[in-house]
């Protein structure tokens, strides 16, 4: 790699870590590259991204950083997943993790707070962005049908009462 290559790839880890809000460093030792196509794909469906590059690399990229505490986990052959949706990037290397033990996850960033791999599992098990959205509009929703059912209802006993008189009238 060229010296011109290096600073380019410097340059974009820098901003991706500058604009990302969850990082998540793994081990990748032993994955095949169907593999890390598959993590690759799944990562860029949910919104994110993953990287690979040298750690020496990534050590310069992490300086003037939020997460520039996380650089003593980039040791041996190292993947760094990262995305702007809070739980993404955690979500998605957890579930992989689980389905290839090849993948280790060796601990991450959410915002400037430093995370263990239990810290990220417990990330990954929040809930998204977009399900936290329709949770809420569920919960604002609820209360508008319940009042709907109560407007109704005293029309409705009010329409039984008259029709049980009617009958009771027209047996006798």
């Amino acid at each position: 790699m060229q010296r011109a290559e290096k600073s380019e790839v410097v340059t974009q880890l820098n901003q991706a870590f500058q604009n990302a809000q969850t990082v998540v460093v793994a081990q990748y030792s032993g994955l095949t590259v169907a593999d890390m196509t598959s993590l690759r794909g799944r990562m860029r469906a949910a919104g994110g991204s993953v990287k690979v590059a040298k750690n020496r690399l990534v050590k310069l990229a992490l300086q003037g950083t939020d997460v520039d505490h996380m650089s003593d986990l980039f040791k041996g052959p190292t993947v760094i997943a990262f995305s702007s949706d809070p739980v993404a990037a955690a979500k998605v290397s957890v579930e992989f993790s689980k389905t290839n033990d090849k993948l280790v996850i060796l601990g991450g960033a959410f915002g400037k707070t430093s995370l263990n791999p239990d810290g990220v599992k417990a990330l990954a098990e929040m809930p998204s962005l977009d399900e936290l959205r329709a949770r809420l509009v569920g919960m604002l929703q609820t209360p508008a049908t319940r009042i709907a059912q109560i407007v109704v209802a005293p029309a409705a006993q009010i329409a039984r009462v008259v029709g049980a008189h009617a009958r009771k009238s027209e047996a006798a």
